[in-house]
């Protein structure tokens, strides 16, 4: 009876352990894990009933679909799962995110054009992942960025035209790399992954087939080829330019500074102000050849040639003026904070306020003072001397500015 009684309970103990689906075949292996084979099963899904404690599951070439995000529930301590050669195209949300213990996932020969980056978040045990022969056709900057412990990464024949600059960056055990037979456009887009490949230790399995597709001129030349004078980034230079001498416009002071970039592709000009009371970006010039000027920005006048003219500058408008070169390569700015001061002398006054402030005297727009990129935040202050009859007139409405008025006058500054 007593040895009834123990295989009974023997029996209670391991039936939860040993739970199989029919369609697969559980077994323990040395190590004492537990490996659930479901290959080559014509399953449509992940099959219910697994045990808890699976920690290989293969569910290679079958007909699955799709993943759900309850899919793995019953096997929260999986270490290996494989899913190759499937039909797969749709994984929801959350269908890898509690799997924590994970360290091989095998996704490979599917049809997943989009994937949830998010659920690999919590996966950092990952060591292999195998994303290959699937229909991705770009991926997050930020995909793999916990991933600290993977070693191998396939993401050979997919879609992917480009990639964005650092997306292997925070993979430290990174060792082998797979993006071959992708239909890469080789813009400047992509030139980081030339660099990067030039300094890395990790192995791209098949570099020479990873070929550009476009533009037509480096069709068939490997991305590790383009060649380093199609791709500059940017370089940019501030200058300041102030009124010019013979000119009176009105009874105040134009802001007016240029922004000289350099790079290749060339790089586009975007304005960043921040002021006590405001924060303003212009991405791109808002006057038009026909003078007319975004109602939104007409306080900021930015021109095609990279000058940003600022009339009737205020005390409102101190604050910091940052120019940005932007191109395919990267992107470079180069900041200054400006003030202002005004008074019957004002040099005197400017002095005696702040001794180490700097005065800079008007110049033309081939011999402007450059402003250092290094020198980002120092302070440039602009004195300029109010006239008498203006101050007689205190309280009333400074002349209304016309934009026609202002092109004629900075004329030869904004060199159409």
């Amino acid at each position: 009876m007593r040895p009834l009684l123990c295989c009974l309970v023997l029996a209670a103990l391991l039936g939860p352990c040993l739970a199989c689906p029919s369609p697969c075949s559980c077994s323990t292996k040395k190590n004492g894990r537990l490996l659930a084979e479901c290959a080559y099963k014509d399953l449509q899904e992940v099959p219910k009933g697994l045990s808890s404690n699976v920690t290989i599951l293969t569910l290679s070439a079958n007909r699955i679909g799709w993943l759900g995000q309850g899919s793995f529930a019953e096997v929260p301590e999986v270490q290996s799962l494989w899913l190759g050669y499937n039909q797969i195209g749709v994984v929801e949300p959350g269908a890898f995110a509690l799997l924590v213990h994970l360290k091989n996932l095998d996704l490979s020969h599917n049809k997943i054009a989009d994937f949830p980056w998010q659920d690999l978040r919590n996966l950092s045990g990952l060591q292999i992942l195998k994303m290959n022969n699937n229909r991705l056709a770009g991926l997050s900057r930020d995909a793999f960025r916990s991933l600290k412990d993977l070693r191998s990464l396939w993401l050979n024949d997919n879609e992917l035209t480009t990639l964005a600059e650092g997306t292997f960056d925070n993979l430290p055990s990174l060792s082998q790399l797979q993006i071959f037979n992708n239909p890469f456009n080789c813009s400047c887009k992509v030139f980081w992954l030339k660099k990067w490949t030039e300094r890395t230790s990790v192995s791209i399995t098949k570099g020479g087939s990873t070929l550009c597709v476009a533009p037509a001129r480096l069709k068939g030349r490997a991305v590790t080829d383009i060649p380093d004078h199609h791709c500059v980034a940017p370089s940019v230079q501030l200058t300041y330019l102030s009124n010019l001498d013979n000119t009176v416009m009105y009874d105040g002071l134009t802001l007016t500074l240029h922004c000289s970039v350099a790079g290749s592709p060339p790089p586009e000009i975007r304005w960043k102000i921040q002021t006590s009371s405001r924060r303003i970006e212009i991405n791109g010039p808002n006057v038009a050849r026909d003078g007319n000027v975004k109602q939104s920005q007409d306080h900021f006048l930015v021109f095609k040639n990279g000058t940003m003219a600022i009339p009737n500058f205020s005390k409102e408008d101190e604050g910091i003026y940052t120019c940005l070169a932007v191109n395919d390569v990267g992107t470079r700015d180069v900041s200054v904070n400006v003030a202002l001061a005004g008074s019957e002398n004002p040099a005197e006054d400017l002095l005696r306020d702040d001794p180490q402030a700097g005065h800079l005297g008007g110049r033309s727009c081939y011999k402007g003072d450059e402003m250092d990129p290094s020198g980002i935040g120092e302070k440039l202050v602009i004195v300029y001397h109010m006239p008498r009859e203006s101050k007689s007139g205190a309280g009333g409405a400074l002349p209304q500015l016309h934009l026609g008025t202002l092109l004629l006058a900075l004329g030869i500054v904004l060199c159409w």
